[in-house]
């Protein structure tokens, strides 16, 4: 049977121009038979945001892999997606190991793209949705119009700065004619999961903004709004994505990131091991267990 280890890195809050990237050695024990341990090769910071699961659940992933490669992993923990995508073409962060380039954050690689590097998708058919809870009396998008007063006006949201608010405010509410009647409510993710909560506890009505491949889809009573316009966006994947020349400094790190691939249903257990059967502050051993169950379908795999 592998057995795995995973070594707990800095968590660092906010993105800051005096990160230190060149990697050095840190101090290292004598190997038992008289060899030199492992070679350090350096310092990746994966920035995230901690209420998006998919980075979060993806950040630990790749923090055990490549600290078994002979990295040194530090965390950028953000809130909003604008300074994460400024802190990567800036180098102030390393990778992005959840990012959506295709439709979500579009606009961010619009911009930054000429000092970003795509290192390789690792999950298919990511979607942006609206969901309401299943007892509520409509399946598809269009049938919001008219029934504002079924949700006090109000489409519940996330963070402001995400691809998925853009989307909804700017594409989907004018194709379906939402405007003036709907009003798109920001907050946080957690925020949101929280309103859904009650309101589903109280059998009341709500329509929110979600994504796939998210935990919350399974967890909560709800069901994901047809989008006969697809005004949501297309279908798209989900990237690892490091600053311009990420590949050349880390080329160990980007070959395994290139390799990584999950289905539905392995993204689906490690994201759930992670949020919800350890939580916060046991991540490490939610990717210990994961890696467990999981390892021996992959090749990329980093074991000892």
């Amino acid at each position: 049977m592998k057995k795995y280890r995973h070594i707990t890195a800095v968590a660092a809050l906010g993105v800051t121009a005096s990160l230190a990237l060149a990697g050095c050695a840190t101090g290292s024990s004598d190997d038992s038979a008289g060899g030199s341990a492992e070679e350090e090769k350096g310092t990746i910071t994966l920035g995230f945001l901690p209420s998006w699961t998919d980075g979060l659940s993806m950040a630990y992933l790749l923090q055990d892999q490549l600290e078994k490669l002979g990295y040194t992993v530090e965390f950028e923990e953000l809130t909003e997606a604008g300074p994460l995508y400024t802190g990567l073409a800036q180098g102030d962060v390393d990778m992005y190991p959840s990012a959506w380039p295709e439709v979500t954050h579009a606009s961010y690689m619009e911009k930054y793209g000429d000092d970003l590097e795509d290192l390789g998708a690792y999950y298919e058919n990511a979607v942006l949705t609206l969901a309401v809870p299943s007892y509520t009396d409509i399946d598809s998008i269009d049938q919001l119009k008219g029934k504002g007063d079924m949700f006090d006006g109000t489409i519940v949201g996330i963070e402001p700065g995400a691809g998925l608010t853009k989307q909804t405010q700017e594409v989907a509410m004018p194709a379906y004619g939402l405007d003036g009647e709907y009003t798109l409510q920001t907050s946080s993710t957690a925020a949101m999961l929280t309103v859904l909560g009650e309101a589903i506890d109280k059998k009341e009505d709500v329509v929110v903004t979600l994504w796939k491949p998210f935990w919350a889809n399974s967890s909560y009573d709800i069901k994901t709004l047809e989008d006969p316009e697809g005004a949501m966006g297309t279908p798209e994947t989900l990237n690892f994505v490091g600053h311009k020349g990420f590949a050349e400094e880390f080329p160990e790190a980007a070959e395994l990131v290139e390799q990584i691939k999950l289905d539905d249903a392995q993204y689906g257990s490690l994201e759930d091991l992670v949020v919800n059967e350890f939580g916060d502050g046991k991540e490490a051993e939610a990717v210990d267990a994961w890696l467990e169950e999981n390892g021996d379908q992959f090749d990329w795999v980093v074991s000892e």
